[in-house]
């Protein structure tokens, strides 16, 4: 007796066992697959190619503290290529920045073509108003849209401006104006001008003078400052500009402000403190009018420079900003859109829908009359953010940034 009760047991157990797994023995009997676990579907990935297109040699300037970093705007970029792939991983899409490196005289034709062939429908464009121009159809005749973050002409946003082409990087006029803003509500309003002889300064000089019309400011005399190509940093040279910087401003008017247009650092950085009467300087020198500040910590702008400088070990600065502000308006483009169509994207931008969160206190936004994108100015010396514009009582019937630039009624831009 006592040995039949194991054997019940045993029999009962394996016929339960036979009993509960009936449902699955059948269904793989039906099928002749053995079970295997549910896969998840694969999720589709969208890759969104970003080419950057540099224009780039190593440039000297009055202070070593002043030579633009070597990859001055390509960080700014990569920066801005990681934020959009947090965003993206949850969308499925997967950004990418492809650098091509030109100089700053070459054709950049083929490079550009090079970049169509490897897919980039995206450009952001670090290059000459001459060079931009120069692709600018051929992007357009490709589908390509190109995003301006290093040329500061007007003329890209006016007689020469093209639907295909959106701009991050502020004008002359908006840099001027910003700066001209300051000066009018400190109540500075007598200027005199030094200007350097190369185009690039001139066109800044002439932007401050329109700036001096707008606002009310009176320049009371010019003074052109001709480069003769002598060495730029010697030792006997800084006695020399203590000497010569007095006597070359010595018969200037009387003025407030002296102002500055050396875009081609030939002399500009040598005329603070060396001026014969003191006065304040500003333009490209003394207090500067920027689109970024390395110092700038207000509306949040502490996180990005802590990010910009754990990513590359130095403070950001305008074309960083420039470059960042492009690839995150295509990376929130392409979410508002859920593709990577440059047609669709291209018409959010363009759209009432449009705005981008820049650090700069309050949300950007396009002009839709010639692609320039709305900012505020900054303005600082060395160390420092002195103030930010437009400044307080400079009014406008839509933005007050646009009190910074041409605006809608002055524009001489027809998009093609």
């Amino acid at each position: 007796m006592t040995s039949a009760v194991p054997g019940t047991l045993a029999a009962f157990l394996c016929f339960f066992s036979l009993t509960v797994n009936v449902p699955g023995a059948l269904a793989q009997e039906a099928t002749g697959e053995q079970p295997t676990a549910t896969a998840k579907p694969e999720k589709k990935l969208t890759e969104i190619k970003i080419g950057y297109l540099r224009a780039y040699a190593p440039q000297l300037a009055l202070s070593v503290l002043d030579v633009p970093p070597r990859d001055e705007g390509v960080a700014g970029g990569n920066v801005a290529i990681a934020d959009n792939n947090t965003t993206g991983s949850f969308l499925g899409q997967k950004f990418s920045l492809d650098v091509t490196e030109v100089k700053p005289d070459a054709d950049v034709v083929p490079a550009f073509q090079d970049m169509i062939a490897k897919g980039d429908r995206y450009v952001v464009a670090d290059l000459s108003a001459r060079q931009l121009l120069s692709i600018a159809d051929l992007a357009r005749d490709n589908g390509v849209l190109i995003f301006n973050a290093g040329a500061t002409d007007d003329s890209l946003r006016e007689e020469e401006c093209r639907a295909n082409i959106f701009h991050t990087i502020p004008t002359r006029s908006m840099l001027a104006d910003g700066l001209a803003q300051y000066l009018i509500w400190k109540q500075w309003r007598r200027w005199v001008l030094i200007y350097g002889s190369h185009e690039r300064d001139q066109l800044f000089a002439e932007a401050l003078r329109r700036a001096a019309t707008r606002f009310g400011g009176e320049i009371v005399g010019e003074k052109e400052f001709k480069d003769t190509g002598t060495a730029r940093r010697t030792d006997s040279g800084v006695v020399q500009i203590q000497r010569q910087m007095p006597v070359f401003t010595q018969d200037l008017p009387e003025h407030d402000v002296l102002l500055v247009a050396d875009e081609s650092e030939v002399f500009g950085t040598y005329v603070p403190f060396r001026t014969w009467i003191p006065r304040p300087v500003a333009g490209t020198a003394g207090l500067t009018p920027s689109a970024w500040h390395p110092a700038s910590e207000q509306w949040g702008g502490t996180q990005i420079q802590n990010r910009f400088a754990k990513a590359n070990g130095r403070r950001m600065v305008s074309k960083d900003m420039a470059a960042w502000t492009a690839v995150r308006i295509l990376g929130e483009a392409a979410t508002r859109t859920q593709g990577a169509d440059p047609r669709k994207m291209a018409d959010f931008i363009r759209s009432d829908d449009f705005s981008i969160a820049a650090f700069k206190g309050q949300k950007l936004t396009l002009r839709k009359w010639n692609q320039q994108l709305r900012q505020p100015i900054f303005l600082g010396d060395g160390r420092s953010v002195v103030s930010t514009s437009p400044q307080e009582g400079f009014l406008h019937q839509v933005s007050e940034l646009d009190t910074l630039g041409v605006d809608e009624p002055e524009t001489k831009c027809v998009l093609k």
